[in-house]
């Protein structure tokens, strides 16, 4: 099992959390059934950004993101070079430390 430290977000996990996950699990799958609720408005089908975190540490450890996830990520707010979608980065064997931004952009439920 992996672990996963998820730092301090205000709204989704004040407190942060430290959860384990099966390498092969996708981040935001981890997060969801461990009670962290990563807003995921596509339903997890690489279709949107609200599922964007920030890979603090264990980003090589990924596997790289490919071109439909890069050209969504370029929309995402607050983007940096260790920005994933958490629906398509799938753990591996190194343990992650994630950073879920504190805006997201939902193109469904603000009508763009």
């Amino acid at each position: 099992m992996t672990q996963i430290i998820f730092l301090p977000h205000e709204e989704i996990c004040p407190e942060g959390a430290v959860i384990e996950a099966e390498p092969g699990t996708s981040i935001c799958d981890a997060a969801l059934a461990n009670g962290i609720e990563i807003e995921h408005a596509c339903e997890k089908s690489c279709a949107c950004t609200t599922c964007h975190v920030i890979v603090r540490e264990g980003f090589d450890s990924l596997v790289e993101a490919e071109e439909e996830e890069e050209d969504l990520l370029d929309k995402a707010w607050g983007l940096e070079p260790e920005s994933r979608l958490s629906c398509q980065a799938l753990v591996g064997d190194t343990d992650l430390v994630i950073e879920i931004p504190k805006y997201t952009i939902n193109m469904v439920s603000e009508n763009h």
